[in-house]
């Protein structure tokens, strides 16, 4: 057994585990991947040629570099280019893609993990084996997720509404008491600020403490899991939101970082979207590996828990 996985660990120790496992595993979590997404993100990229995008540049309007690197960005061109059928199917194809590849990355996850459980037991694997038992949890995968994303999107939706209310009445105050226009448009943004922040930490613990259901639909084999997963990460969702924002604002530095240099050498043409899909790959694979280090931590924290209640019951008796 490997004991770095197979014990509790603090914050800096997560962090620690989930960047040396993507270190030295490298190779094979990112051909899970690969096999997963890497022909879909192939076929975008066909798509995009066919609706006309350039493959290696694509230079936006404005009077100097920068002004072309925003403009290609936000796809802009010097003319409209008239609608054709092969670009109405070519976007109708991209958007069906892109629903495939959220599912594949449900599973490429799943696939990381079942690597990770093989790395904690000293026990070999391959991309092909990992890919091969998440398929078999495939359908168990896809119902948890459709119920998951449908969670999320109810809480995004409500809090949306309930801040735009609150917004309208916040302006309605300010003109009911004859607030000036500056003063009471300063206290509607701070009020708005504060609630969409409030919305996104509250957001965010609550999926943090749901997201580990893949681990339990792929390794305990308990569907939809989410009631689970929110029993497992008891006590430890503030640590385990702490560890996937630190992840999240690394990978989207690099993340931007890298769009703005591509960017800037070839606007928003297929090879600059070949290599950000590319990058995504990598940074989905280090959350991955972060999310299953974290779910074995959680794991070992709850069997020396239940273990330690086993062993004052028999003390008792």
């Amino acid at each position: 057994m490997n004991s770095e996985l197979n014990r509790p660990k603090g914050f800096g120790e997560i962090l620690d585990q989930t960047f040396r496992l993507s270190k030295n595993r490298f190779l094979d979590f990112f051909l899970i991947f690969l096999i997963l997404l890497g022909p879909i993100y192939l076929l975008q990229a066909l798509f995009e040629l066919m609706a006309g995008t350039s493959f290696f540049r694509v230079a936006g309007t404005g009077n100097n570099w920068f002004e072309q690197f925003l403009s290609s960005i936000e796809g802009g061109t010097m003319e409209a280019e008239p609608v054709t059928g092969a670009g109405i199917f070519a976007g109708l194809a991209s958007g069906l893609l892109g629903i495939i590849s959220s599912i594949f990355g449900v599973i490429a996850s799943a696939a990381v993990i079942i690597g990770v459980n093989h790395v904690r037991k000293n026990e070999e694997f391959t991309a092909g084996s990992a890919i091969k038992q998440a398929f078999k949890r495939f359908w168990a995968l896809l119902g948890s997720s459709i119920l998951y994303f449908l969670i999320i999107f109810g809480m995004i939706f409500v809090p949306i509404m309930i801040i735009g209310i609150g917004g309208i009445f916040a302006f309605g105050f300010g003109e009911a008491f004859s607030v000036d226009s500056f003063a009471g448009s300063l206290v509607t943004i701070l009020f708005i600020f504060v609630l969409l922040l409030a919305a996104a930490v509250g957001i965010g613990y609550l999926v943090t403490r749901w997201s580990f259901y893949i681990g339990v639909v792929t390794i305990d084999k308990i569907a939809p899991g989410i009631g689970t997963s929110w029993n497992l990460s008891k006590g430890r969702g503030w640590l385990a939101f702490g560890v996937f924002l630190v992840l999240m604002l690394i990978t989207g530095v690099v993340t931007a970082a890298l769009e703005f240099t591509f960017g800037l050498a070839l606007g928003n043409s297929v090879l600059y979207s070949i290599i950000l899909n590319f990058v995504t790959m990598i940074t989905s694979l280090i959350t991955s590996v972060g999310l299953a280090v974290m779910f074995f931590d959680l794991k070992s924290r709850n069997q020396a828990e239940d273990l330690q209640e086993m062993i004052e019951d028999y003390k008792q008796e």
